[in-house]
């Protein structure tokens, strides 16, 4: 036995009276108890973890895959400026039908197809990378189904319906129409929640009982009623609930899908893509765990504190997810964020009407952190994004150029401070200072309280509106007629320290969404890296060794944001 479970034992186990007698006298006894008690307050928090959903690689990434990592990364940099310890989980699915025929297509194997990513041309600092090909993975899924099994959840039947390749799902009658090709005049059925083509499928297969947790799920849901993100989206929730549950398919024949896990014991059936596919949020906390403990559980992850998944893929995260869970006798995760889709000219993208939009491009163009912004600033939690060009210029111009590349250049340029030192505190405020002040004593808060609630679009309102005062400022009291009157030098001081501080407070509150051009603005401002942190971006908090008068502004190799390239 190891020494944290020896002394836990000891604190849980031995009575009092007990541990008396086998020590030496009480003293070294209670002695031995504060130990164990500082121990256990000392165990290791639990991780925060954090999950995008894993992609399918049947095709190549869209805009919508660019926002959900780059939401989810930005997330988790918010929670380390915190000083948290954080997991950020990601990867690719790469098993299924219509991956077997994307590779077929494509004269590849499935496993050549699957060998791109988005991720780190994103700059993601995920912490787990997961591919359902791996063999830990395999392991985790194989594991699962054994406790579906014993739990006596699942069972073999004849399954026929409606069946989607492209959403790896099965439909009911109520959920598909006729559509008419419009080039080819061809009448097939489609799904009417994704569009995508189905097919009539009848098979042997196994069956997980779904319908006899449809009461539990409910409880689940009314006892956490803030499980899910945005609100309204647990109501949307209750009612698939409420509506009713058929048991689901969880396997298909190997004869027609052989590109994913095999049933133990029946190599006939392949496990369901979406069962597989879930249980990767267990693969990368270590499941199964070493003697399937509770402290192994927490201090690898689980459960999980989000998952953030797209609107289209709420109900497998939502119902089929939890169910499996509860079946599995596994703790269900914290918070479901279910973000909005993005539309082009509020029409949804599609390839048909050639308004797919390639990550990898707009990347290129517009840079990682200024594309990141723009997704942060745009994308939608509750409502679609409306992706636009126009608005991607207008952003980068106005508010990333404009405001905070012209703010930097504007404070810390050597006409207005030649001797490129930073700035001492204001002993007091002026009039003049009140506006930004107030704003700068404010604004920490409030985007803590935006990212707790995921209200980004709020956070970068308000530190746009920020940024524009502090401009204003720069304006009114226009250091570059001070510096050249040496009875105004205390004033000149007071200017650039309001001017610098609204920089440094900013650059630190932008660091999760735009990490590199943050990091370039705060070496600029000369900022070490133990001033960076969430806790520091207070007013006043800044600098701590100004009075040093060798610290200096740094340097910043070309200009923050440059103009944009004629390429659009």
């Amino acid at each position: 036995m190891g020494i944290k479970k020896l002394h836990i034992s000891l604190y849980t186990i031995i009575t009092r009276k007990t541990a008396e007698s086998l020590v030496v006298n009480k003293s070294q006894f209670n002695y031995l108890i504060r130990q164990t008690r500082n121990f256990t307050a000392k165990l290791p928090e639990k991780p925060i973890y954090i999950s995008t959903p894993i992609f399918y690689v049947n095709a190549k990434p869209h805009i919508g895959h660019l926002y959900s990592v780059v939401l989810a990364d930005s997330i988790k940099r918010y929670h380390e400026l915190k000083g948290h310890n954080v997991i950020l989980s990601t990867g690719t699915d790469e098993h299924g039908l219509k991956i077997q025929q994307a590779a077929s297509t494509n004269l590849k194997s499935p496993q050549e197809f699957c060998d791109e990513d988005l991720f780190n041309r994103a700059n993601i600092g995920y912490s787990k990378f997961i591919r359902t090909t791996d063999e830990r993975h395999k392991e985790a899924v194989q594991v699962f189904w054994d406790r579906l099994i014993a739990g006596q959840y699942v069972y073999k039947d004849i399954h026929e319906g409606w069946y989607s390749v492209s959403d790896e799902a099965f439909y009911p009658a109520t959920q598909i129409k006729k559509f008419t090709d419009p080039s080819s005049g061809e009448d097939y059925m489609v799904s009417i929640e994704s569009e995508q083509r189905v097919i009539w499928m009848k098979e042997e297969n196994y069956k997980f009982r779904l319908s006899i947790l449809r009461d539990k799920l409910l409880q689940w849901l009314e006892e956490k009623p803030s499980v899910i993100v945005p609100e309204f989206r647990i109501n949307e929730v209750k009612g698939w609930l409420e509506s009713g549950l058929t048991d689901l398919s969880i396997s298909r024949a190997s004869s027609r899908v052989d590109w994913g896990i095999s049933v133990p014991g029946d190599p006939e059936q392949t496990i369901y893509v979406w069962l597989d596919a879930l249980i990767n949020y267990l693969t990368v906390t270590g499941f199964p765990w070493v003697n399937d403990t509770r402290d192994t559980m927490l201090s690898n992850g689980w459960p999980a504190d989000l998952h953030i998944v797209g609107k289209d893929i709420l109900r497998f995260h939502a119902v089929y997810w939890p169910a499996f869970l509860i079946a599995a006798n596994i703790p269900l995760p914290r918070k479901i964020l279910a973000h909005s889709h993005w539309t082009m000219g509020k029409q949804k993208m599609s390839k048909s009407r050639g308004n797919v939009v390639d990550p990898f491009q707009v990347l290129d163009l517009y840079g990682v952190d200024a594309m990141r912004y723009y997704l942060m600033r745009d994308g939608g939690i509750s409502d679609d994004g409306d992706y636009s060009e126009d608005w991607i210029q207008e952003r980068y111009r106005k508010e990333l150029a404009g405001q905070l590349g012209n703010l930097l250049l504007r404070c810390t340029s050597a006409a207005v401070n030649p001797s490129q030192h930073i700035p001492q505190k204001p002993a007091k405020s002026t009039s003049e200072d009140i506006i930004l002040h107030q704003k700068l004593i404010e604004l920490p808060e409030l985007i803590d309280q935006c990212y707790k609630e995921f209200h980004f679009r709020k956070a970068l309102d308000l530190i746009s509106d920020t940024l524009a005062e502090a401009n204003k400022y720069i304006s009114d009291n226009q250091p570059w007629i001070l510096v050249k009157d040496p009875g105004q030098a205390e004033r000149l001081n007071n200017v650039l320290y309001y001017a610098l501080e609204s920089m440094r407070i900013i650059g630190i509150l932008l660091q999760p969404i735009m990490p590199e051009k943050m990091t370039q603005l705060l070496n600029k401002l000369g900022v070490l890296e133990d001033e960076r942190k969430w806790d520091a971006a207070i007013f006043g908090k800044g600098w701590p060794n100004q009075n040093d008068l060798s610290r200096r502004l740094g340097t910043l190799e070309k200009v923050l944001f440059p103009p944009l390239k004629k390429q659009y």
